[in-house]
């Protein structure tokens, strides 16, 4: 049998570290790190270096299925999409476009075309209701974001390989490479810091992985982020540490900013905090003395109930020191498309101004809360959900309250379409599931934290070609979305130009399924695509196979220059987000009388990530194949448990029950409970089925009291809870 080497890049998170692939006949037999990729040079997690065993699971979908009273069965991609197709147009004739929706996950948000498909889906049947996980983990930073600079996507990022002081919060690079920012090899790059001489601060409720190897652990209560971070900037006020001519010149609102910081001094904060005045102000000192400096905060905070406040005031205190838009502070990069937020604002791509029909959330980047499905799906009325496309995701275990009114929400549908690698929780309650692609199956450039937002602290392009192709009727999602559009009516994007022009370019029709074929359509449309950024053909990314390094950062070209606000400054004090902090008194009162109850965070592990990892033989293995509840020795003493003794977690929204593991990690009044667990309904997943873990999320709220309203954000991380051991 012919062995070939193909080099590739992972798509399981940001990083997209460049891998070796090892081939014989039609199956990955090896994954290394590639040594000559330009930015990850030889580095890869285990999650990747092992991705070609998931592909390989005798777990995979490999036709489509229908369910047919308790049972799914077989039938062809032909019956599957007429009748999905006559169901989807039927409901939209009767009860309008909103009446259908779509939920967009992972892993297949790190892929560039189907994202943009199913938006386009939508769009085209008149639908507004696309949920997405970004309202689990991310959509603060685009709420804030629109706010401050104009636009959801500018996503300005430390300049990791320059900067003399970053202080990361609620962040774990090691395990999770760092979120809105391109950081393979983490740690080399962040000890590298501390071998010119700068600090490292990481503050977090656990002593993580990262800060077990490099770095000043600082501990900070779970979910009072915010605090800590008006102390920080009434500290730089104070101090009058602020770049006066750079705000004169290029921003706005920064009496207002001052006032708000006033009521905040880190002396009143460091009670419900745990970070006292004194190491405050140290951070503080080391900050505002560095030759470029910066703030950083990931989803440990974005999962808090404050995270657009947060991320808000985060990027205030880097604009007014001067240290935004400089090397070794924080820069805003390019992408792919030079001029992306400018037009794309002024055509409203991703800036829709409308609110969801329960409980009036605004929309973030064109989609609504998940945690508002279930609410929209059982509530009858005008707009009522009634049908629901699932891409590459997994509601039933990563939205809040899944195994309540979620999963009661989705058997209420009367149309449940899954795409997808497995058949997992929420495909088991689908009336048809379509076999999808694995990354190695499909063509692809980088998504769209390299090709619109630029969160790259290396600037480079790669593309790489299908390794391998379907197996039995699997189909590019690309093509599945393609042909679900036609088959449902769906006049993509809402224009019957484009519309026409991908059909006619593309011959799209009911084609057989021949790998060939399928493949061709995302090649051609990454073709053209590759060619609209400005990259050049396929062929001449093909002859650079490690990525091909773009012009490098520069650092003074977003002030004064591609802020897209209406006047062009960034905007220091949103009216909306100074009111909110007025309303953080009660809140603040509130954390202040119960600090000494015990609160929840999530917790990432390094052979899993979210929910779809969990059906590997070898990343739940022995002890991996639970996850636990982490407590420092001192609750774990006051809750009368030991380590390895079973016990009942409950908040207010539900309850668990899983082992205890104790530990000094943790800080006193923290928990931790990795996310993503709870399998064992999956009888789609013969090894996650197996597993005994608890889902982290039925102690999370949905319904839109719930969740954050800027953002629409969950607040999965710092829910009030109650430890007990049971027998």
């Amino acid at each position: 049998m012919s062995t070939r080497t193909e080099f590739t890049f992972c798509r399981i998170c940001e990083a997209t570290c460049g891998l070796k692939a090892t081939i014989e006949g039609d199956r990955v037999v090896a994954l290394e790190p590639d040594e000559n990729h330009v930015v990850s040079k030889g580095y890869s997690c285990i999650k990747g270096l092992r991705y070609h065993e998931i592909h390989h699971s005798p777990d995979r979908l490999r036709a489509p299925l229908k369910r047919v009273g308790g049972r799914f069965e077989q039938i062809s991609w032909e019956q599957a999409l007429d009748e999905i197709g006559a169901k989807v147009r039927q409901l939209v004739e009767d009860h309008g476009g909103d009446s259908v929706s779509a939920y967009l996950g992972n892993p297949i948000a790190f892929s560039l075309l189907p994202p943009v498909l199913t938006a386009a889906f939508l769009q085209g049947l008149g639908s507004r209701n696309l949920f997405q996980t970004g309202s689990q983990d991310c959509n603060n930073k685009f709420a804030a974001a629109q706010r401050v600079y104009g636009f959801p996507f500018i996503q300005p990022f430390p300049d990791v390989d320059r900067t003399q002081c970053l202080i990361m919060i609620g962040s774990n690079p090691a395990v999770s490479r760092a979120s809105f920012m391109q950081l393979p090899d983490p740690i080399r790059r962040l000890r590298a810091i501390e071998g010119r001489g700068g600090k490292v601060f990481l503050v977090n409720p656990r002593r993580t992985e990262t800060a077990k190897q490099m770095g000043t652990q600082v501990f900070i209560r779970p979910d009072t982020d915010v605090y800590f971070l008006l102390s920080f900037l009434h500290e730089v006020v104070s101090r009058d540490a602020i770049d006066h001519e750079r705000v004169g010149l290029h921003m706005k609102g920064l009496d207002a900013l001052r006032k708000v910081s006033e009521a905040w001094p880190p002396e009143r904060t460091s009670e419900i905090t745990g970070i006292s005045a004194e190491t405050l102000r140290a951070m503080v000192d080391a900050y505002t003395r560095a030759d470029g400096a910066a703030l950083f905060l990931s989803t440990g905070v974005n999962q808090g109930s404050q995270g657009t406040l947060a991320f808000w005031i985060q990027e205030a205190i880097n604009a007014i020191t001067g240290n935004l838009d400089r090397l070794g502070g924080t820069l805003v990069g390019y992408g792919y498309i030079k001029d992306f937020p400018r037009h794309a604002r002024k055509s409203g791509h991703t800036m829709r101004d409308d609110v969801s029909r329960i409980g009036q959330l605004p929309s973030v980047v064109d989609t609504f809360p998940a945690g508002l499905m279930a609410d929209e799906i059982l509530t009858p009325g005008e707009g009522q959900v009634r049908a629901m496309v699932c891409l590459s995701g997994n509601p039933l275990l990563t939205v809040p309250n899944s195994n309540g009114r979620l999963e009661e929400a989705l058997k209420a549908l009367e149309l449940l379409v899954v795409i997808d690698i497995f058949r997992n929780e929420t495909a088991n309650h689908a009336h048809y599931i379509l076999p999808g692609s694995s990354a190695f199956q499909r063509p692809d450039l980088p998504f769209v934290f390299q090709s619109l937002m630029g969160a790259q602290p290396i600037p480079y392009v790669q593309y790489t070609d299908a390794l391998l192709p379907p197996e039995g009727e699997q189909r590019d999602e690309t093509m599945i979305l393609l042909q679900l559009a036609a088959a449902c009516g769906s006049t993509l994007f809402g224009s019957r130009i484009v519309n026409g022009f991908l059909k006619g370019w593309m011959g799209l029709g009911k084609l057989p399924a021949v790998g060939s074929r399928l493949g061709l359509t995302s090649e051609r449309f990454l073709g053209l695509m590759a060619r609209a950024f400005r990259l050049g053909s396929l062929s001449s990314l093909r002859d650079e196979p490690h990525g091909r390094l773009l012009e490098a950062n520069q650092g003074q070209d977003f002030l004064g220059q591609r802020v897209v606000t209406d006047d062009g400054l960034v905007n220091l004090a949103p009216v909306e987000l100074i009111e909110a902090v007025r309303d953080l008194e009660a809140t603040f009162e509130q954390e202040r009388t119960q600090r000494h109850k015990l609160k929840l965070i999530s917790k990432r592990e390094q052979h899993s990530h979210n929910s779809w990892l969990h059906n590997h033989p070898r990343f739940v293995e022995g002890k991996r194949s639970t996850n636990y509840l982490y407590m420092n020795p001192s609750d774990g003493k006051t809750a009368g448990v030991e380590s390895g003794a079973m016990v009942e977690v409950r908040s207010s929204a539900g309850s668990v029950r899983l082992p205890v593991q104790l530990t000094d990690e943790m800080m006193v009044g923290a928990v931790a409970l990795p996310h993503g667990w709870g399998h064992q309904a999956a009888d789609g997943l013969s090894v996650a089925s197996q597993t005994t873990g608890a889902n982290a999320n039925l102690l999370a709220a949905d319904g839109p009291g719930a969740l954050e309203y800027f953002s629409g954000m969950a607040k999965l991380n710092g829910i009030w809870v109650e430890v007990t051991p049971v027998d």
